[in-house]
């Protein structure tokens, strides 16, 4: 890609030069002369605006620079940003400390490298979620509480190019017509962005990231987000081929459990991913990963996750992995479950585990098949072996709440084992006290865990030790 494309719809910052106030009386004794009015001095550091001096510098920056230059050379073009920034500061007499001087740099860098204001929030492994809601208010999340931070952009235009420059090398468009978008950074990292007319406050940039290094299992019990005995008893599961549903709310870390179940997969199985933007991080070297496609500028060429689903199918999988189910495509993930295809994820938003049955059960119909709920509900309990259930709780940490065996049916009603269920002790200095505790109960696809080898000790139910259930 080269540096004129990428800064294509203006690369360089512009904004209306500021008119300099005058100087203020002194406060300091009675003047023996009225105070005159003298013209302002020329722009520097102390004297003018921070913002135009940074416009002046980037403008003059961009103008030397060469179009033809590659911007995927991060570190060519960084020198030679460097350079001529240095001779820009010399030639102009600009004085600047040394922070001063490496922060334009970095500002500068930013905009013409990497995201512009967004680039220190997105290297800043703290932070979870970024929020702009425009040009002028930007949030944070980090540990699962929301901050403000100091950090603006120029004017919608700039949030605008930015937006852009996310979602152009995808192939995905933004504009009156199509007013918003879904996208991924080059981390994986989740963008939503949404701009006017439908966005009332400007454009707005929603932004969940993906740890540079994916969380491990051993990472989420010292979390505390779930249990080691929770841990092997899902370790069983899918080495077993059962399939699992993960739940939760928005946020709730349904994903990152998605992604660390996956790598239970043996290596030795062909592995497919269908995502709406690929997010997810397998380690095994047998995958294939899918994403959908919006429709083009003349309303064709959409490729939707329903489509993929049944391509998939052709595809000689042993697993199917869904990022996330929401329409439609439930019928044919379920179909799959049950035409041999065992094993397979996906995840789902949902309140509770019966919530997440009831959506699926709704997302069916809306394949427009008119089948009728109890068939529906027949394919539900035949292909779905297990829920785990995920939660955002109210000091902001996210846990495992529920792991639940779906076991069949009685009557028209399926019924529904709980294996694992959080209990809330208490809370103290700000957090939940609890833990994932087994029920005493097994779940009645053991005979499926022992068929593929795989011993679980009793103590993982909690046979023997807890009578409370």
């Amino acid at each position: 890609m080269s540096l004129l494309k990428r800064l294509e719809g203006g690369g360089g910052t512009t904004s209306q030069p500021q008119q300099s106030s005058p100087a203020p009386e002194s406060s300091g004794g009675t003047p023996a002369i009225p105070p005159r009015r003298v013209s302002a001095p020329p722009p520097t550091p102390q004297a003018g605006s921070y913002l135009d001096l940074k416009t002046r510098v980037q403008n003059r920056l961009l103008a030397n620079l060469d179009p033809s230059m590659d911007v995927r050379k991060t570190d060519e073009v960084r020198r030679t940003i460097q350079e001529l920034f240095e001779q820009i500061l010399a030639e102009e007499n600009i004085v600047l400390s040394r922070p001063e001087r490496a922060r334009l740099f970095e500002q500068i860098a930013a905009e013409i490298l990497g995201f512009g204001p967004l680039q220190p929030l997105l290297e800043d492994d703290t932070i979870s979620e970024i929020m702009v809601n425009g040009p002028k208010k930007i949030y944070v999340e980090r540990k699962g509480k929301i901050y403000r931070v100091p950090i603006t952009f120029e004017d919608n235009e700039h949030v605008m190019r930015i937006i852009d420059r996310i979602v152009a090398p995808l192939g995905r468009r933004i504009d009156e017509s199509s007013p918003y978008v879904d996208a991924r950074l080059p981390d994986g990292s989740r963008v939503n962005a949404v701009i006017p007319p439908i966005s009332l406050i400007g454009p707005v940039l929603t932004i969940r990231k993906f740890s540079k290094t994916p969380l491990t299992i051993e990472q989420l019990i010292e979390f505390g987000s779930i249990t080691p005995e929770a841990v092997q008893f899902l370790k069983a599961c899918v080495e077993a081929k059962l399939n699992i549903v993960i739940s939760g709310g928005t946020g709730s870390g349904k994903t990152t459990l998605l992604n660390i179940l996956s790598g239970f997969i043996p290596s030795d199985e062909r592995i497919i991913t269908i995502e709406n933007a690929a997010e997810l991080q397998l380690r095994q070297e047998h995958v294939v990963t899918l994403e959908s496609r919006p429709p083009n500028i003349e309303g064709r060429g959409e490729v939707t996750i329903r489509q993929l689903v049944i391509n998939s199918l052709r595809m000689r999988p042993d697993r199917i992995v869904v990022g996330e189910c929401r329409g439609e495509e439930a019928l044919d993930m379920l179909q799959a479950m049950n035409t041999g295809h065992d094993g397979s994820m996906t995840t789902l938003h949902s309140n509770s585990p019966r919530d997440t049955l009831a959506r699926l059960e709704t997302m069916v119909m809306m394949a427009g098949m008119d089948l009728p709920s109890r068939a529906i509900r027949e394919q539900i309990a035949s292909a779905i072996d297990l829920i785990v259930h995920q939660e955002r709780l109210r000091d902001g940490s996210r846990k495992v709440v529920q792991i639940s065996e779906v076991s069949g049916m009685e009557g028209d009603v399926i019924t529904m084992t709980d294996i694992f269920v959080f209990e809330q002790m208490g809370y103290e200095n700000g957090k939940v006290i609890g833990r994932l505790r087994p029920t005493g109960l097994r779940p009645k696809f053991m005979d499926k865990i022992e068929a593929a080898g795989i011993h679980l000790p009793p103590s993982i139910f909690g046979v023997g030790e807890r009578r409370r259930y």
